[in-house]
């Protein structure tokens, strides 16, 4: 029998490529950019934090302290958190826009103002961090950060995440600080680097 040439119709194939690439599209959410860049220090640690379910501390460079719970629901609860225990009503629109942006590093004395703002303004303010200092007796803000941000955010992980310059007073402060919370456990974050290997005998 004389065998003809196969022909595939990939017609139906490109469509569902478009579909797909159009659901993507649609269903992603963005983030916006953090408030700081973070050089971590390298590490050979091969331990991954989980996707969801996790609390950032960011110590910038300047030793700012910079807070994020990275589920939304989770953030509308915190902010309405805070708000209680600082005797601060957060309106719906606050609360969202609390709820969809990114690290926050504001003292609860400007939170509100702060939110108030329009993303463009929000974006060109120089935030202070969050104040943490343990050994004048001043606002430990972060300590309160932490206490309720387990609450609302269903016990998450906890991690550290700080820059390779930060100075040591800053660090111990954040240590000092869940120690005093009672948080034992907690991780990390690094840049990959790859293990020593040892010299061939």
């Amino acid at each position: 029998m004389p065998k003809g040439n196969v022909s595939i119709d990939m017609t139906p194939m490109v469509d569902m490529a478009f579909l797909l690439v159009t659901f993507f599209i649609l269903t992603t959410q963005f983030r916006p950019d953090e408030p700081v860049q973070v050089s971590t220090p390298s590490s050979t640690s091969v331990s991954n934090p989980p996707e969801h379910g996790k609390v950032i501390i960011t110590i910038a460079p300047d030793s700012r302290l910079f807070f994020d719970l990275d589920n939304q629901n989770f953030r509308k609860s915190l902010i309405q958190k805070m708000g209680e225990s600082y005797n601060i009503t957060f309106t719906t629109d606050e609360q969202n826009a609390f709820a969809t942006g990114s690290s926050i590093g504001i003292p609860m004395g400007g939170m509100k103002t702060y939110l108030d703002m329009s993303p463009e303004e929000r974006k060109k303010v120089e935030q202070p961090g969050i104040p943490v200092d343990t050994s004048q007796n001043l606002s430990n803000e972060l300590g309160v950060w932490l206490v309720n941000a387990r609450i609302a955010g269903n016990n998450p992980v906890i991690l550290i995440k700080g820059d390779s310059k930060s100075n040591y007073p800053a660090v111990k402060n954040v240590f000092k600080t869940l120690a005093d919370r009672k948080v034992s456990k907690f991780g990390l974050i690094t840049a990959d680097e790859a293990a020593p290997v040892e010299p061939i005998k």
